[in-house]
């Protein structure tokens, strides 16, 4: 997912390292709680989880009394799901092209959409796997997400004579934009927001390394290992004016949240 490669990137060099996940990003399945909330599950609702990483927000609806399946691109994060959560469903699926016959009340997203490079493909799945008029509701990076990271990565990467844009996984939309591509699939947008949320990382003045080890490789693919260990520490001088504060780092996270109710008449 959660927040990730997910669910069908057009970047295959983004690799997924559940142990890390688990013990340093933490913060994508806490903050997911509240993007839960939206959702408002109710008891014995099938609710398709796109993007579920190592399962604990899948864990969270299970305890809410609905019956989650949940999906992901990296068959590392749906293994470690499966040894956390025996009893839950689980299954490796690209979400661009996944198609299931089962129907759901609901489709939820966490931090996972932004990893997905064809949207209209992903709307498309999700409009395929909901009960007519069934909700859709999701959060994920939205315009200006991570610029200041991007910056730096984009700054340091020059050195090497990189492109930074050219390996760029994430589609950052604005609020209009993906308002229309849920439109043009039928969907009724019922609410969009898209705010600011400054989101410290864990482990101090690591935190950074961390998030780069966790969702940038893409970028530093081809380098050697002190290379990359340059290429990040000339991305932390750049970017630590603008990110870090009082001994941790902060990134500078911008969120789409959506709520959207498929056709009624399929």
């Amino acid at each position: 997912m959660t927040e990730k490669n997910k669910n069908g990137s057009n970047n295959r060099n983004q690799a997924w390292n559940a142990s890390l996940y688990d013990s340093h990003i933490g913060f994508v399945s806490e903050y997911g709680k509240s993007v839960l909330e939206l959702l408002n599950v109710r008891e014995g609702e099938k609710v398709l989880d796109i993007g579920c990483g190592t399962g604990d927000l899948c864990a969270e609806l299970a305890k809410r009394g609905a019956l989650p399946h949940g999906i992901d691109a990296s068959a590392d994060m749906i293994a470690r799901a499966n040894e956390k959560y025996p009893a839950l469903a689980f299954e490796t699926a690209d979400a661009h092209t996944y198609r299931s016959d089962v129907r759901y009340d609901a489709v939820f997203s966490n931090a996972a959409l932004h990893w997905m490079k064809r949207p209209g493909d992903a709307i498309r799945t999700v409009r395929s796997a909901l009960k007519p008029g069934g909700r859709f509701v999701a959060e994920f990076g939205g315009k200006g997400n991570v610029g200041a990271i991007v910056e730096g990565v984009t700054a340091a990467l020059s050195a090497f004579g990189i492109d930074a844009a050219s390996r760029d996984p994430w589609y950052f939309p604005s609020a209009g934009e993906y308002a229309s591509l849920l439109e043009a699939e039928g969907f009724r947008l019922e609410y969009a927001l898209h705010y600011s949320r400054p989101t410290p990382l864990e482990d101090g003045g690591r935190g950074l390394d961390h998030w780069l080890d966790m969702f940038a490789g893409s970028f530093f693919t081809g380098l050697t290992e002190e290379q990359k260990r340059q290429a990040y520490e000339e991305a932390k001088r750049i970017a630590a004016p603008k990110l870090y504060r009082d001994g941790r780092w902060i990134a500078d996270y911008w969120r789409l949240r959506i709520i959207a109710f498929a056709p009624q008449d399929e």
